[in-house]
Formats: C-alpha cells, sequence, structure tokens
C-alpha cells in the first residue's frame, strides 16, 4: 500500500480547502444569478451585460462545479477550469473597465484566485498526462 508522503498530504488538504471554497463560491453565485437577485442584476447591467447572461453563467458554474468534484472524467475537469479562469478573469476585467470600486471587484477576484490555487494544487490522479 502507499503511504502519501508528508508533501502530497499537505497538496491535498491544500487542495480540497480551496476547492471547496471555489465551489461554494461559484454554486452561491450561480444561485444568485439563477434568481435573478436585484442587486446582481444591477451588478450586471452596470457592466453592460444582459440579463439573459446570468442564466447562462449561473448555469455553467454549477456544471462546472460538479465536473470539478467528481472523479475521473480529467479533460472535462481541464474544461471547467478553463471556463471559470475566463468567465472570473472576464468579470475582473469588465468591473475595472466601468471603474467599479475594489469591493465591488473583490468578489471576482477572490473566485479568480480560488480557482487559480485549485488547478494549481489538483492532485495527480486530477490532472491530465501527456506520455512522449
Amino acid at each position: 500500500m502507499n503511504t502519501p508522503q508528508p508533501s502530497q498530504k499537505r497538496t491535498k488538504i491544500i487542495y480540497w480547502i480551496f476547492t471547496l471554497w471555489m465551489a461554494l463560491g461559484m454554486v452561491s453565485t450561480a444561485i444568485v444569478q439563477l434568481m435573478k437577485n436585484k442587486d446582481e442584476l444591477a451588478n450586471f447591467t452596470n457592466l453592460g451585460y444582459p440579463s439573459y447572461l446570468m442564466t447562462i453563467i449561473g448555469v455553467w458554474k454549477i456544471l462546472g462545479v460538479i465536473a470539478i468534484l467528481i472523479p475521473k472524467h480529467l479533460l472535462l475537469k481541464e474544461w471547467a477550469y478553463a471556463g471559470f479562469f475566463f468567465v472570473m478573469s472576464g468579470a475582473i476585467i469588465s468591473h475595472l473597465i466601468v471603474g467599479d470600486t475594489a469591493g465591488r471587484t473583490f468578489p471576482a477576484v477572490l473566485l479568480f484566485v480560488l480557482v487559480l490555487i485549485s488547478w494549481y494544487f489538483r492532485p495527480a490522479d486530477r490532472k491530465i498526462t501527456v506520455i512522449n
């Protein structure tokens, strides 16, 4: 039986803490978007986006969280991380372009950082390995 090395165990703990935090953030914001919350709707329109985009992004966030949390399906996980990267970096850029305050921009920055940390620390069995 292979016992994980201390660094592997630490990496796995970091991965799961940040991945669950990211998943919670993505699901909670998806629910707010799917419910067309008044404040979130104002946020979207302030950024110049149509309200129907909230539904699309909300559904994608939930599907992305499912893809990242379920075992196997490594290519699907990579696509989900890529989607989160594009959505959250796009949100940050959008907030900066319209001149939003740091307080309004911070949630997008936080989710973006959580996505990066989760992706970086994912265990070997959750990575696609290329064999030359």
